[in-house]
């Protein structure tokens, strides 16, 4: 059994119908209220010109003089001496030069003196008389033997000023209304020309709507909120969205967590202070990038909205990275230390095989000299001056190892003779990220600068259980440039001198999640670069009491 399908308008068609409905009632309702006040108007012109008419008779002395004279007689007024008389020539000339349908004129008991129809002057007028020869006027529409007329009925009163009689006039009704159908007309034009109008903007109204809202439908923009809101609340990435205009139109707690902007929404994107990085990946002259906002990392990816060939503006993804990129950071740490571990161990392997010779050669003096100086020396000999200095293991290493990178560089690697720590390293992730970023920037600044030789001096204090260091290069130094402005942006590829990219920042971002700081102490100058300091707190533990005695 197949069911039919019922098709209904879109709502901007049912909206914009019930307008264009109600559009025509109120013409409807304004059309009949003006019709039936302009019927009232020419009832009430023709009343009281019938009234006027009818008082100037009355006033006038031969009428008033003859139906006095008549009304006074004891005998029936003569009709056949009525139709030719001056009443009836008066009466019949007003009626022509007025074009009044009747102009009639009776005595003290309602007989016709005068009337449009000669044959019956003589006889009692057929409507009530009565009233008006009681003094009183009357206006009104009566049907009389003359048919439906607005008439006006006018007291006749002697010198005395008793009514003696009455005067009546009356329009008809087709000649009361002559001015109808013009008016009618004049009427129905304009509603017309009202609904025209109302189609016309219904129209305009329609598109207009449909534009806006891109042809979607209520029940479709609910669904549409609901899934706006769970994408943009239910995921960590953020979500920023700028209309063709260059105006915010959606912005996601994330991203307001990210960019640091408080309610963002409405106002133009170019007047939100953020970096230049982000301005440039919305306005596409990026297309991905990497930003530093804030102290955080962030990587950014601008996508254009299209739908049905038109521009709808762009959408920005902003996605923290300051998690990875520490991660990153102390993975590299890792495989610092891991290159170390594996240089000890084949220098160690080496020096194991020649003391394995000298035993083997039976020269066991030269075997305990050898193993001797190995134990005062160390395992393996790292290229870096005063390393003897740093008692923890940890350091050693790690200091070794930078040492052996930066001598590939051509860079020597040495330990500032106030170097003092008092306790062995509690987190060595965090102090080989924070450390190995600024050791790392040194000496590259180092390489980069014109001096010679080339140097990076590492200061390591300790201060109850927090570890300060202190790392300075002989490059050129920052000049004038502030690798940690809270807004300065970089590309994620371009981690250049001391930090101007995304590794100084995220160096002080770890520090400052132990309660410590990484600052600036000296910009540098024509004598050495510039000079950094890092205090970690929680990063060393302290030695027991026996164990500084026996140090």
């Amino acid at each position: 059994m197949s069911k039919t399908t019922t098709i209904r308008p879109r709502f901007a068609t049912r909206t914009l119908l019930l307008h264009l409905a109600t559009v025509a009632l109120v013409v409807a309702l304004c059309t009949g209220v003006y019709l039936a006040v302009a019927v009232q108007q020419l009832r009430a012109e023709a009343e009281s010109t019938a009234l006027g008419i009818a008082r100037t008779l009355a006033e006038d002395p031969q009428v008033r003089a003859d139906v006095a004279l008549i009304s006074a007689a004891n005998d029936a007024p003569d009709a056949e001496a009525l139709r030719d008389g001056d009443l009836q020539r008066i009466a019949m000339g007003v009626s022509a030069r007025t074009d009044a349908l009747f102009v009639v004129i009776t005595d003290e008991d309602g007989i016709r003196l005068a009337h449009p129809i000669s044959s019956r002057i003589g006889e009692v007028v057929s409507t009530p008389f009565e009233e008006v020869l009681r003094g009183n006027e009357v206006v009104d529409w009566q049907t009389g033997t003359l048919g439906e007329s607005a008439r006006a009925k006018v007291p006749v009163r002697d010198d005395a000023g008793i009514p003696v009689g009455e005067v009546s006039v009356g329009f008809e009704r087709t000649g009361v209304f002559d001015d109808l159908p013009p008016l009618l007309a004049v009427i129905g034009v304009t509603a017309l020309g009202a609904l025209a109008l109302a189609v016309l903007a219904f129209l305009l109204l329609r598109r207009r709507w449909e534009r806006l809202t891109l042809g979607v439908q209520p029940e479709e923009l609910v669904a549409l909120v609901q899934n706006q809101t769970a994408v943009l609340n239910g995921v960590d990435d953020g979500v920023l969205a700028v209309d063709a205009a260059g105006i915010v139109r959606v912005s996601n707690d994330a991203a307001d967590r990210m960019l640091g902007l408080d309610a963002p929404v409405g106002r133009p994107f170019a007047d939100l202070g953020l970096p230049a990085a982000v301005l440039e990946t919305v306005t596409g002259d990026r297309a991905r990038s990497s930003a530093l906002v804030d102290d955080r990392v962030l990587y950014l990816d601008s996508r254009p909205v299209v739908r049905d060939g038109r521009a709808l503006g762009d959408v920005l993804i902003i996605r923290d990275r300051t998690d990875l990129i520490a991660l990153t950071e102390r993975l590299e740490t890792v495989r610092t230390m891991t290159a170390a571990l594996r240089v000890q161990r084949h220098e160690f392997a080496n020096r194991m095989h020649v003391a394995a010779g000298l035993i083997d050669a039976e020269r066991v003096d030269d075997a305990r000299a050898f193993l001797g100086e190995l134990v005062e020396r160390g395992s393996v000999a790292f290229p870096v001056a005063g390393l003897d200095l740093l008692g923890d293991s940890f350091l050693h290493s790690f200091l070794g190892a930078k040492g052996v990178e930066a001598g590939e560089r051509g860079v020597a690697l040495r330990i500032a003779d106030e170097t003092q720590l008092i306790g062995s390293v509690a987190a060595p992730e965090d102090v080989a990220a924070v450390l190995g970023n600024l050791v790392d920037n040194a000496v590259t600044a180092a390489v980069e600068g014109q001096s010679s030789p080339r140097w990076v001096e590492v200061a390591v204090l300790g201060d109850g259980d927090a570890l300060v260091v202190t790392v300075a290069d002989s490059g050129a130094g920052l000049g004038g440039v502030d690798p940690l402005s809270p807004h300065s942006s970089a590309d994620a590829t371009d981690d250049r001198v001391h930090g101007h990219g995304i590794g100084l920042p995220l160096a002080r971002e770890i520090a400052r999640r132990s309660g410590g700081e990484l600052w600036v102490i000296d910009p540098g100058g024509a004598q050495h670069g510039a000079v950094f300091a890092a205090r970690l707190s929680g990063a060393v533990s302290p030695v027991a009491p026996a164990q500084k005695e026996s140090s």
